[in-house]
């Protein structure tokens, strides 16, 4: 009979026997691969993913932003309701539990990918890379999490179309909008699907790839964009966001948006708890990051109101500074709770949300923040990134827009999410499933109208709810 070190060994050698025939197992072609998502058409036809109709026992719009509300700041809950009824466009973007509601009543193919989870047009961006170049790509994952493809692009044609009825553009204009994202994401998933892991891998939309897919007569716009992403960094934020005060450089209050808080909800010091969170946070990061963020001194922490659907969740900036005041390094430290996809979607339990969103950040992302980790305080879990670095995003500003830009900014939205979802997810079954012709186009484009018009009342919804004093709203957002 084995001794227990021999059932040991044993059993190491299976586990070791099982991995190797997981890597010298043969691999289906690309052919193959995309013969078998076609196939997969003949259960979900591409025509069902235009469908679209409300249960009659849906769950009230504003109820489910009311449960999100209880587990945040509550001072903090009626800038939220504010921001989203700002239009219907911020009013889709705050309500990603929504959308992630109805859409796990739809139709899917069973392909999985690290979806955004809160994917819509505003969600990308300009950044650096580690090599400080320029790229493009999707910039928010508080929500990212393994789920269906077919989510993250119904989300993204909706917005185009919500977004481009914010501007002001007509039902055939709103219609291209939504068009130019589902063709730029078929042509391209095609394309990764067709290249090697790895060159996927380190694939990345460059500043110079953004000047091959615009209009020539958007390239001047676009090269000003990009000169004012380069000067979007550290020395910007210590400009904008701190003074002196007692000959002190110090982050500048504007309550309720910017505060310098001196103790945490729960009474602690702020200095200890912040101690006590850096101690996580220099875990979760490699040795020659800690090193680098270990020469920085801190000046000075304040709480900071962001975005529009995260306003209400904890989220923290950490002044310090390097060498000297002209080498300043901003981080933020933003709560991440369970993503709005979890309920709907077979997915692991995560001990720490931070480590979700960096883990699926890092899956996805061409160039992530070298500075990102995550951590937990009172009980509550937070990622950390840096506040800013070299990033820069459209305007959607309904006065300086133009019909031509926004067209090709949905491209290259649906560029990004299928880089996006070629990394983590099998780009040549997504790629057979999703054809060569204009099949998901039609179906994809009338879904983001139907569920435009879900948006509108929705949004009415939450202002009759302000109308009755049901919901409390901020006077100033």
């Amino acid at each position: 009979m084995p001794t227990p070190q021999k059932m040991g060994s044993l059993h190491l050698l299976s586990k070791r026997t099982s991995i190797v025939d997981k890597f010298t197992a043969p691999r289906p072609s690309v052919s193959e691969r995309m013969l078998a998502g076609k196939a997969m058409r003949s259960r979900v036809p591409r025509s069902r993913l235009a469908e679209y109709t409300p249960p009659s026992n849906r769950k009230d719009p504003v109820a489910i932003l009311e449960d999100q509300a209880k587990s945040r700041l509550p001072q903090l809950v009626p800038v939220r309701y504010a921001r989203m009824l700002a239009s219907p466009f911020a009013f889709l973007r705050g309500g990603a539990a929504i959308m992630a509601h109805d859409l796990s009543r739809s139709p899917v193919t069973g392909i999985s990918v690290q979806a955004c989870g809160d994917m819509h047009v505003a969600n990308f961006g300009i950044f650096a890379s580690a090599e400080r170049n320029l790229v493009f790509g999707i910039n928010d994952f508080d929500e990212t999490i393994r789920g269906p493809w077919e989510w993250d692009l119904k989300r993204l044609v909706t917005s185009a179309v919500v977004a481009g009825q914010f501007l002001g553009a007509d039902h055939q204009t709103c219609e291209a909008f939504s068009r130019s994202v589902v063709t730029a994401y078929r042509e391209r998933i095609r394309d990764y699907a067709h290249m090697g892991y790895l060159a996927t891998w380190y694939a990345t939309i460059r500043a110079q790839d953004l000047f091959g897919a615009v209009s020539p007569r958007l390239r001047s716009r676009l090269e000003k964009i990009l000169a004012k992403a380069r000067k979007g960094n550290h020395l910007q934020v210590l400009e904008k966001l701190t003074d002196l005060v007692d000959d002190k450089q110090r982050i500048v209050e504007s309550a309720p948006f910017v505060v310098r808080e001196t103790v945490t909800q729960q009474g602690i010091p702020i200095k200890r708890a912040l101690g006590e969170f850096l101690e996580q946070y220099f875990s979760s990061l490699s040795v020659d990051r800690r090193a680098l963020v270990s020469r920085y001194q801190i000046l000075d922490v304040a709480r900071k109101v962001v975005g529009v659907g995260s306003v209400g969740t904890r989220c923290w900036v950490v002044f310090m500074r390097g060498v000297d005041d002209g080498d300043p390094l901003f981080l933020q430290v933003k709560e991440a709770q369970p993503s709005v996809l979890a309920p709907y979607v077979d997915a692991p339990d995560f001990e720490n949300q931070g480590f979700r969103v960096v883990t699926g950040q890092r899956l996805i992302q061409g160039a992530p923040d070298i500075l990102l980790g995550w951590g937990n305080g009172e009980g509550r879990d937070f990622y950390v990134r840096q506040l800013r670095d070299m990033k820069g995003g459209y305007e959607f500003n309904p006065k300086t827009w133009t019909r031509e830009g926004f067209l090709d900014y949905c491209a290259l939205c649906g560029w990004a999410l299928a880089l996006a979802h070629a990394k983590s997810g099998d780009a040549a079954l997504i790629a057979g499933y999703v054809g060569k012709g204009k099949v998901l186009d039609d179906a994809l484009t009338e879904f983001a109208f139907a569920y435009s018009e879900q948006n509108e009342l929705d949004y009415a919804e939450l202002q009759n709810a302000a109308r009755a004093h049901r919901i409390k709203v901020a006077k100033v957002a």
